[in-house]
């Protein structure tokens, strides 16, 4: 029954990570509900999520080339962020780590939700000076750094953050922006996952059969999405946040 239920979680979490992000919190209280200890789960949920984020870069690929030059500043980031964020979470306690993560929630939503209307403030303040524009490149990158620093510590909501500050960027087009978030994700995961491993701090047998699911659903997401209007995936992201920021506040403090 242990490895069905992660197997399923796996499939389902994959498939949501593809489509708009936050399937982790589908992954990680699996692990949690057949006994893996919080921070285990947490960087074991990061393991699973790492094969699904690269099969579903695959397929978005067609959608995203066009942000190539994009990828390389975005990968440094990326890399540099998801190392200080897992250095953080291997230093936190169990009970410490689960009364910070619906605060992180919070900002992520609101900051999914009111991410246009962010970025079209900047644009307005910045259009017209070279210096300006150049100051908000640097100011995304920055964003984008705390950004990955959050996905190596807790990996749950890195999707949303992350088209959040993909849409402050400037990206309209909802599937190069799930292309590109689930790149950004496979770097800070990677990262992430060979310091978790070098600590000791998976559990390879419960990661693994979610992993297997994982995969499999984060393509297949990542393919129907192909077919899905991007403002029912945006809506249903906010929507899906809220409900689980809900869920974590209740789990915390209730």
């Amino acid at each position: 029954m242990t490895e069905i239920i992660l197997l399923l979680a796996g499939f389902l979490g994959g498939a949501v990570n593809s489509l708009a992000g936050g399937g982790s919190f589908i992954v990680f209280p699996a692990l949690l509900f057949v006994g893996v200890p919080p921070v285990l789960a947490n960087a074991s949920n990061t393991y699973a999520a790492l094969p699904g984020y690269a099969s579903g870069v695959a397929g978005y690929w067609q959608s995203m080339k066009m942000y190539r030059g994009q990828m390389l500043s975005f990968g440094i980031v990326a890399i540099i962020g998801g190392y200080i964020g897992a250095e953080l979470l291997l230093v936190v306690s169990d009970a410490q780590f689960e009364l910070v993560v619906p605060w992180l929630m919070s900002f992520a939503v609101a900051l999914f939700a009111f991410g246009n209307q962010l970025n079209a403030f900047i644009k307005a303040r910045s259009s017209g000076t070279s210096r300006m524009a150049k100051l908000g490149a640097a100011l995304i990158l920055l964003l984008m750094g705390g950004v990955c620093v959050y996905g190596g510590f807790f990996n749950a909501g890195l999707g949303i953050l992350l088209l959040a500050a993909l849409a402050m960027a400037g990206l309209t087009n909802i599937h190069a922006m799930n292309g590109l978030k689930l790149y950004i994700s496979t770097l800070v995961a990677l990262v992430a996952v060979i310091r978790f491993a070098l600590n000791g701090s998976i559990d390879w047998y419960h990661g693994s059969i979610a992993l297997i699911g994982v995969t499999t659903g984060g393509y297949l997401g990542a393919r129907m999405a192909q077919h899905i209007p991007g403002q029912w995936i945006r809506i249903g992201v906010i929507v899906y946040g809220m409900f689980m920021t809900a869920y974590f506040f209740w789990a915390a403090y209730g």
